[in-house]
């Protein structure tokens, strides 16, 4: 997981756009933009927790950086349970 790439595709991309983009990536198809990463799988958590951290933001109405924290929060406690 980059979050510099996290970062530029919630600065540039809406949560339905990034949500075609997943749909395109689980469906083989090209993707609608360009996302970084060294495989599918990352890809596609990219996309993921870009989409997540949109609408924690818009939601919550907290910036970029509360929102990343929260999501990091959400991977680590399912990566120790």
């Amino acid at each position: 997981m980059q979050i510099p790439v996290i970062k530029h595709l919630v600065e540039n991309h809406t949560s339905d756009e990034l949500e075609q983009a997943e749909f395109c990536l689980m469906e083989e198809k090209e993707l609608p933009m360009k996302v970084d990463g060294q495989d599918d799988g990352e890809i596609l958590t990219h996309l993921i927790a870009a989409g997540w951290i949109i609408e924690k933001m818009e939601k919550d109405d907290i910036p970029f950086p509360k929102a990343l924290r929260a999501y990091t929060e959400k991977v680590r406690t399912s990566i120790s349970s």
